[in-house]
């Protein structure tokens, strides 16, 4: 990696969002702890670095703080924020509570059009806000070149160090001009190139991954989902029949799940997959259980015994890969102290059991959800694969509410393809985060021709978001509304009526177990 941007974490709920925009810029940025030693720093050899928001006051006796080295080793900075404030105060200047906090839209008004950092921006500007603290007193060597009502200070720079300040953030969208700014600080100022592409990607990825597993035999859990998917194509591009993929049919899939992730990945790439059809096991571990959490932990424990017997008969293998994210791996530090970069204990294949003596293989790590989608175009997958919804670990279990049969999925999967099938005829398929059937314990009296029926109900689940964090129910044309439940109480045996869900997320979760 020739350039990169390196952020040091403060706990800001934007951090991620500021690696996002610097990536946008075509530049490889990588996120790590805010007290990382400046030598370690100075190894990573970035163009610039920036440091994050937070939720801390600098004057506070436990406040995050850097290395005080950081400041000595010739790097373009750009402190955001909390990371103005601990810019200011490593330097010499002096940071106070405000008498009056600023959240929120504010005016941004620039008194120094020359600042590499606002070039080409008009004179004021609308700029997002979110502080109580604030700086009073600049450093030696610095100056003011832009202020907000509350502000005397909410730009400021020392052009001969290549030390930046901005008291509000430029990476959210609510500051319009923002990702000029960064680009400004990424390009202007750190001189990088725009050389962060999927292609230079792919042959850095290959280059890694050879150079770890050498000669050693891989495993990867293939689920049919976006991540394990594109993980799979990379690694194979890499090592080839090294790889061996399992996938494991619990009988919780989607109509076809099976058959296209063999004629993907089997017919096309000619990847080593061995296939698991472990159906009736699960069934049979569910049978009577109606209580969410329990389905999911049986669910949880029988996939963790399938997996590790399955890697016993695929032969000896010294790596497990996961497609592991690189939201997965970074969270914010938390107010307290504990650093970021912590493994979350959801991956892929369910946080398998310390006997299981594995080195992980992660090749997606550093890269973000739509990145991914973007290096799977880049390896051929095609895209029913690679704009797939995402589509929850237990599988339809947690979309039939009450006791899961084979009778039950029959239904929920023959109304889900209809669903599926309709929202990708409309294009609507890949506008929307998630859409699919539930299947809900109800049963009502409805009219077929001249006999009375008494059958199941279906809702249908339509939401929008970002990161599935939050969501809002999507307003489907009624034409198409129409089009899904005549088809789904037509076509489906059991289903006599169908209802939207038009809640959002919160109070709401987009599932509904």
């Amino acid at each position: 990696m020739n350039e990169q941007i390196v952020i040091l974490d403060f706990g800001s709920q934007y951090t991620q969002v500021i690696a996002r925009r610097v990536r946008e810029c075509k530049v490889y940025s990588t996120i790590v702890r805010y007290d990382t030693p400046a030598d370690e720093l100075a190894r990573l050899r970035p163009s610039g670095i920036i440091l994050s928001g937070g939720p801390s006051s600098v004057y506070a006796a436990d406040a995050p703080m850097p290395d005080r080295g950081l400041f000595k080793l010739g790097i373009p900075i750009l402190g955001i924020c909390y990371g103005l404030q601990v810019l200011a105060q490593f330097l010499g200047g002096k940071v106070e509570r405000g008498l009056k906090r600023e959240y929120g839209k504010g005016t941004l008004t620039i008194r120094d059009s020359w600042c590499p950092l606002l070039l080409g921006l008009p004179g004021t500007l609308q700029v997002w806000n979110s502080h109580g603290d604030k700086l009073t007193k600049l450093p030696k060597g610095f100056k003011s070149v832009a202020t907000t009502d509350n502000s005397d200070y909410a730009v400021i720079e020392d052009r001969a160090r290549r030390f930046y300040g901005l008291q509000f953030h430029p990476e959210v969208a609510h500051t319009p001009r923002g990702r000029e700014i960064i680009s400004s600080f990424v390009h202007g100022i750190c001189s990088c190139g725009r050389n962060w592409t999927m292609q230079n990607y792919v042959q850095q990825a290959v280059e890694e991954i050879r150079a770890q597993v050498g000669r050693e035999h891989v495993i990867l859990g293939l689920s049919g989902g976006v991540d394990s998917s594109v993980a799979a194509a990379l690694i194979h591009k890499a090592i080839g029949e090294q790889l061996t993929c399992i996938f494991v049919n619990n009988g919780l899939l989607r109509s076809r799940e099976a058959e296209v992730v063999q004629d993907v990945f089997v017919r096309h790439f000619h990847i080593k997959l061995q296939y698991e059809d472990v159906a009736r096991k699960f069934l049979d571990r569910l049978k009577g259980v109606t209580d969410p959490e329990r389905k999911r932990k049986i669910i949880g424990k029988t996939f963790i015994q399938v997996f590790e017997e399955a890697t016993k008969r695929a032969g000896r293998a010294k790596f497990l890969a996961q497609g592991t994210l690189y939201p997965d791996v970074i969270e914010s530090v938390p107010i307290g102290g504990n650093p970021a970069a912590l493994i979350k204990s959801h991956h892929n294949v369910g946080g398998l059991p310390k006997r299981m003596k594995f080195k992980l293989v992660e090749p997606l790590k550093c890269l973000f959800k739509d990145e991914v989608r973007q290096l799977g175009l880049e390896l051929g997958l095609p895209q029913e694969i690679v704009y797939r919804q995402p589509f929850p670990g237990p599988g339809l279990a947690v979309r039939i509410l009450g006791e899961v049969t084979a009778a039950r999925l029959t239904i929920l999967r023959n109304a889900d393809a209809i669903v599926v099938e309709e929202m990708k005829r409309s294009s609507w398929y890949y506008k929307v985060w998630q859409s699919f059937a539930v299947l809900l314990p109800v049963r009502s009296v409805g009219v077929m021709g001249d006999e009375r029926t008494y059958d199941f109900t279906v809702a249908l689940r339509v939401v929008d978001s970002q990161d599935g964090m939050t969501a809002d129910w999507v307003k489907l044309p009624y034409e198409l509304l129409e089009t899904i439940s005549t088809r789904i109480i037509n076509e489906v045996k059991g289903v006599n009526r169908v209802c939207l869900d038009i809640s959002s997320k919160p109070p709401a979760t987009i599932e509904w177990e």
